[in-house]
């Protein structure tokens, strides 16, 4: 049991990896949806405000408690009210600040 308990804690991915590989495919779908134009420039919104919590997070220096504080700030903000700009821009900081803090749970 202790040998199973050992593999599960090797195989489970840091929260430095999980940034660090989350980071590479928001930045690259920032910058292919930039170079779209248009409508794409909603998911641009939508990604770019994920890459400095990504790298933060990547660098080992997330602050769990700021996190779930802006978390939970973001999340009342959201409104119908918003442009669609605004919108995005605050769904990915929901996102992003989501995804690291349960990452951070399970590490």
């Amino acid at each position: 049991m202790i040998k199973l308990l050992q593999l599960l804690n090797e195989v489970k991915e840091s929260i430095e990896d999980f940034a660090s590989t989350r980071l590479k495919g928001a930045e690259k779908i920032a910058d292919t949806t930039q170079e779209a134009g248009g409508l794409s420039l909603l998911t641009y919104k939508h990604y770019k405000v994920k890459l400095p919590y990504y790298k933060k997070a990547a660098a080992g220096k997330l602050d769990k408690e700021a996190a779930k504080k802006e978390f939970e700030k973001t999340l009342k903000s959201i409104s119908l009210n918003m442009t669609q700009n605004e919108f995005q821009t605050e769904m990915g900081r929901l996102e992003v600040l989501g995804e690291l803090l349960i990452q951070n749970k399970n590490d």
